[in-house]
């Protein structure tokens, strides 16, 4: 039957939405119609798995709006989204609020990846002991956490320069930029790096530039090179510009040595179940726990909280944020204390069997709609439609 296409639109528009009946347990979450411009929310009926309405938005504002015009439901199941906890707090003040498991892992999961980033240096197999070990540090020296990461970054890197390799080499195999390698090469001792100490000029510095030009064109030549630059004022040592010119000769083939983890890898070893990961997998993590206690005490605590969440005991949430605001970590301790803020909906999604999945299928259920629809009038209209068939 031949039609046009807006009489399609507006026959569609036309049809009258099915009746709303009582919902005991109603998810909320957002949705894109165009990321970072439009977005909308959507409710279903966990219970029955099907789509009530979506409404336009995702502030607080349209869902009070919904929840006064309709029966309340018994429980209410959100992301950890402040507008949807707004909003059953003012519409559905007796519904208990659930957040969901899937953001809630979601979360910690980013809190691991920031604390496996800020040990970062734990990650590379340690230094070959041929080179020595760094000397003892006098009584002195500086301290604490930011002390022990400088120091250990600057072992690393000066270690990798005694065998030859270049900065930019060095760059390429840790992962770190030519700036932070640049920054530990020219450092003759780490607690130069720290906060509050100026490091020593070198007599070179002046003439790097220079030497670098006549590097690149082929001189490694250490007297040749000296020669020239006291022609223009250099007034130190030999000694001094063989040292630079030294980390330019023999560079090995950095390819060869094990490359790092990255810090995306080390996290999905973190929060995967142990069954779940190869065996090189968990041999290469047992071994960067052994090198950082940190990272050890962080794998206990998603471990626990990954207990905790399969097997529902929510009555454990306390303790178990006491004990990451107690281990300090980067990251884990600012998950922990966040939870505080939505404690009752925390522990509602630990201890109940509600959760946000239903509401989860359908969204990805929109994201395909959006694929498969041509045009953004038609996707405006007919989005609830389809959703509500």
């Amino acid at each position: 039957m031949p039609t046009g296409r807006d009489r399609l639109l507006r026959l569609v528009r036309a049809l009258p939405d099915p009746p709303i009946g009582d919902i005991a347990v109603l998810g909320v979450d957002d949705f894109a119609v165009k990321r970072g411009h439009n977005y909308g929310t959507v409710l279903i009926d966990c219970e029955t798995r099907k789509v009530v309405d979506v409404l336009v938005g995702r502030d607080a504002e349209p869902v009070t709006a919904w929840l006064q015009e309709h029966a309340k439901p018994a429980v209410i199941c959100r992301d950890r989204a402040s507008a949807y906890a707004e909003a059953a707090r003012t519409a559905a003040p007796e519904a208990v609020q659930v957040a969901d498991r899937f953001h809630l892992w979601q979360n910690l999961a980013t809190a691991v990846e920031k604390c496996v980033a800020r040990h970062k240096s734990c990650l590379a197999e340690p230094a070959d002991p041929k080179f020595g070990e760094p000397a003892e540090a006098p009584a002195a020296e500086p301290t604490g956490t930011m002390a022990e990461r400088r120091r250990a970054h600057h072992a690393l890197v000066h270690d990798l320069l005694r065998q030859g390799a270049g900065v930019r080499q060095i760059a390429r195999h840790l992962g770190w930029s030519h700036r932070t390698v640049s920054k530990y090469a020219h450092a003759a001792t780490w607690q130069e790096l720290v906060v509050g100490q100026k490091p020593r000029p070198s007599l070179v510095d002046p003439f790097k530039h220079y030497l670098a030009r006549r590097i690149g064109e082929g001189c490694l030549k250490a007297s040749a090179l000296y020669r020239e630059i006291t022609e223009q004022g250099f007034g130190g040592s030999y000694a001094i510009v063989r040292k630079f010119i030294e980390q330019y000769r023999s560079r090995p083939d950095l390819t060869s040595l094990p490359r790092p983890p990255s810090v995306r890898q080390v996290t999905g070893w973190i929060c995967r179940h142990p069954d779940n990961l190869v065996g090189r997998d968990t041999e290469q993590l047992r071994k960067i726990l052994g090198r950082c206690p940190e990272l050890e005490s962080a794998v206990e605590l998603v471990r626990s909280f990954a207990d905790m969440m399969t097997h529902l005991h929510g009555e454990r949430l306390a303790a178990w944020i006491t004990a990451a605001e107690q281990a300090a970590l980067p990251g884990m301790s600012r998950f922990a204390t966040g939870l505080n803020a939505d404690i009752a909906a925390v522990t509602a999604g630990l201890s109940l069997p509600f959760s946000s999945g239903p509401v989860e299928g359908n969204v990805n259920r929109i994201k395909m709609i959006k694929r498969q629809m041509y045009g953004r009038a038609a996707f405006d209209l007919l989005l609830k439609r389809i959703l509500l068939a």
